[in-house]
């Protein structure tokens, strides 16, 4: 109860200029409580900061590697973690990461689950809050420990993000894209209604461990996908990252990023670097011009309709590659340029064009893109290589052409 002042209350009531007490003082002056006439309105401003690491850390379920185990634990008692792990991933390294935890004599579970596109969905994350619940997660002191694709990572921090409105993570990516893309910033999403990612939030990991040893058993299909989104910042930021794509592209395909050592290890720290440099000013997407939506206007309703038959990256690819048309036929980029980034996107082993690429399929594909873009294409293409430019007026006609002269500029690269 608070503890009311009758005399200022009975000045209240007869109109007089007083303040109804409150429990603390600073309320008042924080305009919570106005003098005299009622109050009708409120203006609440509060701010969230948000702090998280992204760390290389090469084998770390190596038995004298700790940094996983860093974080808080009871002072005196054994650590507990629950790790949501991929079912392939478990398949190669489970008996690894259970002999690190039993080393370590960490209390642990690992619920094991399904990803890839088709069980990005509702039922499986609600399978992880389950295994968080029967865990019984301490939501402060123990988090729980992703380690999987940028599939699982998504759905991992959607799941921490709504149990007990916030509960700690660690991400642990095992595939390329998830060490460049889906790991580095903080948006959590699952599919719902045929449609992308379109449930989710904005939930940090509290930390990000970039483990590469992993990449030594993902399918070379696999390292293409994850590739095409290091192509994408190459393409509208960063020409010298092109450059290494023009010199070495089939060998990180063929070598899964191993060789030449010096050439991948720089792609990937560029990578990550360029993703950041855009990320973090705009961490909410209060800013919808963003250019590393470029890739990603065309990308998820082809990914969606193709299912399983796109991966992601592969998707990216193509839309990357009618861009780069669209962007040709406007003059943004020449004939060279353009011949230049398919031969790449082929080196790399990816798509540059699929069946889906009709005028009805891209159309509908730019109106749900302007839905999500608040009402405005905002579509990123590139100025040379290495820029990027915003549009807003491209044509149902104007798609339809470039799908048209795609499907012809990719015979140049097989012949």
């Amino acid at each position: 109860m608070f503890p009311f002042d009758e005399q200022a209350i009975g000045r209240h009531q007869r109109g007089e200029q007083s303040v109804l007490p409150t429990t603390h003082p600073s309320e008042q002056s924080a305009g919570l409580f106005a003098l005299g006439a009622p109050v009708t309105h409120w203006a609440v401003k509060a701010t969230q900061s948000v702090s998280y690491e992204i760390q290389l850390c090469d084998d770390v379920f190596a038995l004298d590697n700790l940094t996983l185990l860093e974080d808080v634990t009871p002072a005196g008692g054994r650590p507990r973690r629950l790790l949501v792990v991929d079912a392939n991933v478990d398949r190669l390294y489970g008996a690894r990461i259970r002999a690190y935890l039993e080393h370590h004599d960490v209390i642990h579970r690992i619920c094991v689950i399904d990803s890839g596109e088709t069980a990005k969905a509702m039922d499986t994350t609600l399978r992880i809050i389950d295994a968080l619940d029967d865990f019984g997660i301490d939501r402060r002191r123990e988090p729980v420990i992703g380690v999987g694709g940028g599939v699982l990572l998504d759905m991992v921090g959607f799941a921490c993000g709504m149990y007990r409105r916030a509960t700690p993570y660690v991400r642990v990516p095992t595939t390329l894209i998830g060490l460049v893309d889906a790991a580095v910033g903080i948006k959590t999403g699952i599919n719902n209604n045929g449609h992308k990612n379109r449930l989710g939030s904005y939930f940090a990991a509290d930390r990000t461990l970039l483990d590469r040893t992993f990449l030594g058993t993902l399918p070379h299909r696999h390292v293409s996908n994850g590739l095409a989104e290091v192509l994408k910042i190459a393409l509208i930021k960063d020409g010298r990252l092109f450059e290494l794509f023009a010199q070495h592209a089939g060998q990180f395909v063929t070598t899964r990023m191993q060789h030449p050592a010096d050439a991948a290890t720089e792609l990937l720290e560029r990578a990550i670097q360029g993703m950041l440099e855009e990320l973090q000013p705009n961490l909410w997407e209060k800013v919808l011009e963003r250019v590393v939506d470029y890739g990603h206007t065309f990308s998820p309703t082809l990914e969606m309709h193709a299912l399983p038959e796109l991966l992601h990256g592969e998707a990216v690819s193509v839309d990357m590659a009618l861009t780069t048309v669209l962007a040709e036929r406007r003059g943004l980029l020449d004939a060279g340029q353009r011949r230049e980034i398919l031969a790449v996107m082929a080196a790399l082993r990816l798509p540059t064009w699929h069946p889906l690429c009709t005028p009805d399929t891209l159309g509908r594909a730019l109106r749900d893109t302007v839905r999500h873009r608040d009402g405005q294409q905002r579509l990123p293409l590139p100025i040379g290589i290495g820029s990027a430019t915003f549009v807003n007026d491209v044509t149902d006609a104007e798609l339809a052409e470039a799908a048209r002269a795609l499907a012809e500029a990719r015979f140049e690269v097989t012949r």
